[in-house]
């Protein structure tokens, strides 16, 4: 259970951070660089679900002996 409520906290955590750097490069005129952020964000956020996921396969796996 503690685990994810961490891995909840650590993708909002990073969605914060993408949206408030987001905001500051598209203010300042630099769209690119802040889809830039939002896309490199999205990847993070993807890489930690996916980690989840195998490990959840994996559980999978181990209780049925496939």
């Amino acid at each position: 259970m503690q685990m994810d409520v961490d891995l909840i906290f650590r993708i909002a955590a990073v969605g914060i951070l993408v949206s408030v750097l987001n905001q500051v490069l598209s203010r300042s005129g630099r769209e690119e660089q802040a889809m830039m952020v939002t896309l490199a964000g999205l990847v993070v956020v993807l890489m930690m679900v996916v980690r989840q996921i195998s490990e959840l396969f994996r559980l999978v796996k181990d209780l049925f002996g496939l």
